[in-house]
């Protein structure tokens, strides 16, 4: 089907190639990269499928690319503003302009094996730097979190070689009661809980994972954590629970709201469902996030192939707040750890 998209990760899976000032768009059997003169050196060096296009005026390329009697196009309505939208519905009266939200997300929602060795290597990277994190927490001394979040990212980015999936959320105790914590001032101290949720791309391809933590003696982001305060001891134990189960018992053909109600199930089931504020997880890939969703609403069948978080969470307001996140493949039906 003829669709266009502005979005650069959906320019990437097409041809290969993105900026941030272009347009992609697929007519039948051809394909098109529209860009200014700053980067088309590097598309037509770059793309081998679509052909590169050069213009100061990218809308209007593309409209003279479409204006042959073509009858409809696909698009995702939350890329294109009102302005663009209006342009091309006046310069283009005959052209039914079909809105479809997600319309490129869709499209890789299921993994090749080699788009999950992809995440893969980044998850193992991303896991080399929880390690180097925690073995530079052993010398650190008394460090806010505001200069944590500044410095996990010299472990993430391999001092500069990988660019980060997002910002990362370091929290401490009750600063972690926030699911996407901003860092404050607050230093770390010996008994602290520390959460930490960070994520490197590696070829473009997304990581995620949280680990929470006892800081202290021997400190590791290990999931055999150690807490004095009982309540909280009995919250992680809840929390690590409820995403092993969850991972263990999801199979291919369950829908994302089946899955999120197992993870559910056992916090509820431990008195804490009502501190469970956000869905089970999230799809991942070139975006951060991607389809399918775990959550309560989502009605999408998991497919082999698919690839997405599982990170069950229970925040208590001005305590603490505890996540474990790990992402999986759908393989042979079952969730495997990547």
């Amino acid at each position: 089907m003829a669709h266009f998209t502005t979005d650069e990760n959906a320019q990437y899976f097409a041809c290969g190639y993105s900026c941030d000032h272009a347009i992609f768009l697929e007519l039948g059997g051809e394909a098109f990269f529209i860009t200014d003169a700053r980067y088309t050196l590097e598309a037509r060096t770059a793309i081998q499928n679509a052909e590169v296009i050069e213009a100061s005026d990218l809308w209007q390329a593309l409209i003279e690319k479409i204006s042959s009697g073509l009858k409809e196009i696909h698009f995702d309505p939350a890329q294109l503003s009102v302005q663009a939208y209006e342009r091309l519905r006046k310069a283009l009266p005959d052209l039914k302009l079909i809105g479809e939200l997600d319309y490129h997300r869709k499209q890789r929602m299921i993994k090749t094996p080699k788009q999950i060795a992809l995440i893969q290597k980044a998850q193992e990277l991303n896991r080399g730097a929880y390690k180097a994190f925690a073995q530079y927490l052993h010398t650190a001394h008394t460090p806010s979190e505001h200069f944590l979040q500044f410095k996990v990212k010299e472990f993430l980015t391999h001092s500069g070689e990988f660019d980060l999936s997002f910002e990362p959320i370091v929290a401490i105790n009750a600063n972690a009661a926030k699911p996407h914590a901003l860092p404050s001032k607050d230093p770390l101290k010996v008994g602290d809980l520390l959460l930490v949720d960070v994520g490197l791309k590696y070829e473009r391809y997304c990581a995620d994972r949280t680990r929470t933590a006892r800081f202290g003696e021997g400190f590791s982001f290990s999931k055999d954590q150690s807490f004095e305060d009982k309540e909280l001891q009995k919250i992680y134990d809840v929390v690590r629970k409820a995403q092993e189960y969850t991972i263990t018992n999801l199979r291919a053909g369950m829908t994302g709201q089946k899955i999120d109600s197992l993870a559910r199930g056992v916090i509820e089931k431990a008195g804490f469902g009502a501190y469970f504020a956000h869905s089970t997880g999230h799809g991942i890939g070139l975006d951060i996030h991607e389809l399918p969703f775990i959550s309560q609403k989502s009605q999408t069948v998991i497919e082999e192939g698919m690839v997405f978080s599982v990170e069950p969470g229970i925040y208590i307001p001005g305590k603490y707040g505890v996540r474990l996140e790990d992402l999986v493949a759908v393989q042979d039906s079952r969730a495997v750890v990547l």
